[in-house]
């Protein structure tokens, strides 16, 4: 009776372990969860059943970290393939992050120039005309200058008194 007993457990367990293998099957095509709750629920067994099988339990766990594959169709899509389109997003963002920063500094010099000649702070947008003026007229008024501060030195210069 002992040896029928221990086969009905065993054909039992492995009734409940096709089940479970089932359930993660399942649960894989169809996108559902991939939890130990789900899939002890899905195939109506105790979720300490998984934990005392731990083959199931690391199927289950390499189940849910795969991407899911449609039905029917083979996946060539793998763990080293999605790490390596990762690291291609993270350079092309790495390249673009730079390139987005070498446009804002022109353009912020250029918006910030003008908004600093439309608040009217800033120099004129003619200074160097304005600069020569400057230097033709301050030129221009070295003669009458000096022939000024020559008719103030006569004016103060003591008047000498003439022979007769």
């Amino acid at each position: 009776m002992t040896t029928a007993m221990n086969d009905g457990r065993q054909t039992d367990t492995e009734r409940r372990r096709t089940r479970v293998t089932s359930a993660i099957t399942t649960a894989r095509r169809d996108a559902s969860p991939l939890t130990a709750s789900a899939i002890a629920r899905a195939a109506r067994v105790d979720r300490t059943f998984l934990y005392r099988h731990r083959d199931l339990l690391d199927a289950l766990h390499t189940a849910a970290h795969e991407p899911a594959t449609p039905s029917g169709t083979r996946s060539t899509v793998t763990s080293v393939s999605l790490q390596t389109d990762l690291a291609h997003a993270g350079a092309r963002s790495t390249r673009l992050t730079a390139r987005v920063q070498q446009l804002e500094e022109p353009l912020s010099k250029t918006l910030g120039e003008e908004i600093w000649r439309a608040s009217g702070l800033g120099p004129p947008a003619d200074v160097a005309e304005l600069n020569s003026r400057i230097t033709r007229l301050e030129q221009s008024n070295v003669e009458p200058t000096r022939a000024l501060e020559e008719r103030q030195a006569e004016r103060e210069a003591p008047e000498q008194p003439t022979a007769t």
